[in-house]
């Protein structure tokens, strides 16, 4: 979806006239936002959403974006790298989500032993829960692309290394 289509149905869905009143701004300039843009005919405006995917772009910090998701509420996580772009057992990777949410346990375990969680302690499992839902986030895109094998599927089609052995 391109950024003028999505401002356009929450513009829609808001009221023109509400949004424009609520900013301060004309209403013709809403519905500008909602316009593509066309330097040819002047028509659309650099709406906030590609000004901000502008700013981004430049600083490549991605505070802005996290600040933006908690105004709303939630909490940015960047989708990780594909972890396993080939084709790999679903076993490891598994495993894989399933000691990163054992080091989330382990980090909050030792925060609550004293019936009360500091700042740092706080911090300690922000940092924890971002990392498992990054990790799980890279295994659900490693599902969707296809890219693991079962497990009897990678041991069969594993190379088999034959050792020499000499005897006296």
């Amino acid at each position: 979806m391109q950024s003028h289509e999505l401002i356009r149905e929450v513009i829609q869905k808001a009221g023109a006239k509400q949004v424009a009143a609520d900013l301060n701004l004309s209403l013709s300039l809403i519905y500008k936002w909602g316009e593509p843009p066309d330097d040819a005919a002047g028509s659309g405006s650099s709406n906030p959403l590609d000004r901000i995917e502008a700013i981004y772009r430049s600083t490549q910090d991605t505070r802005l974006v996290q600040w933006i998701c908690e105004r709303a509420g939630g909490f940015f996580i960047k989708n990780p790298k594909a972890q396993w772009p080939h084709p790999y057992s679903v076993i490891p990777a598994t495993n894989k989500v399933v000691q990163e949410f054992a080091d989330l346990l382990s980090v909050v375990a030792s925060a609550t032993g004293d019936n009360h969680i500091s700042k740092q302690e706080a911090r300690a499992i922000r940092s924890r829960w971002e990392e498992l839902k990054s990790a799980t986030e890279g295994f659900v895109q490693g599902c969707e692309a296809g890219n693991f094998t079962s497990t009897s599927a990678a041991a069969t089609s594993a190379p088999v290394v034959a050792k020499k052995v000499s005897h006296p």
